[in-house]
């Protein structure tokens, strides 16, 4: 819907299925956002809320339940590989990929299995977006749309027109991809799915629970089941996409997960509202903030009103745009919505019509004709808080120790052998691990993937079995060895 952007790949993707306009994440930041979609758990239930838990010298410990889902599909037989981001706030354990590298390809499958692809493009990350020496903008400057919120100058325009450039770069490496799947003859039989982590990677956008930084694209084909060039204007959050994918799948959706289905014969009906927040981001000072939006209004809760929204965080400082914007701001060269980002302290509360104020810059929330709105969405997020045990305003540290007592990383046990042996020369081999929460891994011999294990494995004479186990958060379990 941006007629400046030249995305020919993405628009065909879109007229071949199905764009969602209303799709959010959860943070307007990576880590805890793919922490929530590896699992379909919001990260405030997970306590990966904090950008990023390694700045800190520690790995989320989630609760047992809760898996990555991809576990699902490799028991269900899927081949699964990620090619190659996780940043889930945890290491990523070992049982949630059949491969996890920059080598990763449903190519690399057995023949004839199922997979699940997931290949991330970082040509739109914010670093990209740093100045370069002797580049040439193929997006020209003086066409783009500057937000209200930024100064309308020349250093800005070109950090924007850069941005587009890169998003041109990504949708080359998107129809490549797409491509792939024809030359192979599986595109009229892979569900693709086309979504990012969080909205532009911009000052004010990217870590910043407004539309600008927690809108996302989402675009899901699937021939012969969703109507080509269709628009779908119902809520998504990106937790969707675990349940959803399972779903499709044939595999029953955990309980534990709050996402919803969307798509397909389990389709969930549609919900009322999407949440989100902030937390820590890198190296700053704790910030605590939670969102709900609805078709129309956001409604926004400061819990730390006097952490600034301009505090300054290293990696945002390389922006252009940021350095062009704490100039002036310093010069006393900002006016109107300009100078709302260097307010300090922020409201308690910020409430915004988005039909008439899509940039989020009017905030209604002290509006006399907008008081029922603002109690209803305060009473909403209030709730769900609630509802989902949100750990957000637990400090950091005391959330540290609840997960690693003493700052020790856990260890998780050695998984326990159980063999029976049967007539003709064979053993029947079981697995159990006493950390609560574990998932077991193992493989016949001494290389070769990490299977999952769900069940009785059959050992012939002569074979030798490892496994070992991982609970999320936890150091890996030493491996331990059968032989027949």
């Amino acid at each position: 819907g941006d007629d400046y952007s030249v995305t020919p790949n993405l628009d065909r993707l879109a007229g071949q299925g199905c764009r969602y306009d209303y799709a959010f994440v959860p943070f307007p930041v990576c880590a805890p956002t793919r922490s929530a979609i590896i699992t379909g758990v919001h990260p405030g239930t997970l306590g990966t809320m904090h950008m990023r838990t390694r700045n800190k010298g520690y790995e989320a410990v989630v609760p047992p339940e809760v898996r990555c889902f991809t576990e699902y599909l490799r028991a269900a037989g899927y081949y699964c590989t990620n090619n190659a981001k996780t940043d889930y706030q945890f290491k990523c354990p070992f049982t949630a990929w059949d491969e996890c590298n920059k080598k990763a390809h449903w190519r690399n499958r057995p023949n004839g299995a199922p997979f699940f692809s997931v290949i991330n493009l970082t040509t739109t990350h914010e670093k990209r977006c740093w100045k370069r020496p002797r580049e040439r903008l193929t997006h020209d400057p003086a066409k783009v749309q500057v937000p209200p919120y930024y100064p309308d100058t020349a250093v800005v325009r070109e950090n924007l027109a850069r941005y587009y450039d890169n998003i041109t770069k990504m949708d080359k490496q998107v129809g490549d991809i797409l491509e792939q799947l024809e030359q192979d003859g599986l595109a009229e039989d892979t569900v693709v799915f086309f979504w990012s982590d969080h909205g532009r990677g911009l000052p004010r956008c990217k870590r910043w629970p407004y539309d600008s930084g927690l809108r996302v694209p989402l675009i899901i084909r699937w021939p012969g089941v969703i109507r080509p060039g269709s628009v779908c204007d119902d809520l998504v959050n990106l937790i969707d996409l675990a349940p959803t994918v399972l779903s499709l799948a044939g595999v029953k959706v955990p309980g534990y997960m709050q996402g919803r289905i969307l798509l397909g014969p389990s389709k969930d009906k549609p919900r009322k509202y999407v949440f989100g927040g902030r937390n820590r981001m890198d190296l700053s000072r704790n910030d605590f903030i939670r969102t709900v939006r609805d078709k129309r209004y956001r409604y926004i809760r400061n819990f730390t009103p006097e952490v600034p929204y301009a505090q300054r965080i290293e990696y945002m400082e390389r922006m252009p745009i940021m350095q062009e914007w704490r100039r002036l701001n310093a010069e006393g060269k900002l006016t109107g919505p300009q100078k709302l980002f260097f307010r300090h302290p922020k409201p308690e509360e910020e409430l915004y019509d988005l039909r008439a104020d899509p940039y989020e810059i009017n905030n209604l929330a002290d509006s006399p004709r907008h008081q029922d709105v603002v109690k209803r969405m305060r009473a909403v997020l209030e709730a769900w808080m609630k509802q989902t045990g949100d750990l957000g305003g637990l400090d950091e540290e005391q959330l540290i120790e609840r997960m690693w007592p003493g700052r020790k990383q856990p260890v998780t046990a050695a998984p326990v052998v159980t063999a029976t042996r049967r007539a003709g020369g064979t053993v029947v081999v079981r697995l159990s691990c006493r950390t609560e929460g574990a998932s077991i891994g193992y493989r016949l011999g001494e290389n070769g993937r990490w299977l999952i294990y769900t069940g009785p494995i059959i050992l012939k004479s002569g074979r030798t079995l490892q496994a070992k186990a991982i609970r999320i958060g936890y150091k890996e379990s030493e491996v331990v060895r059968f032989k027949q």
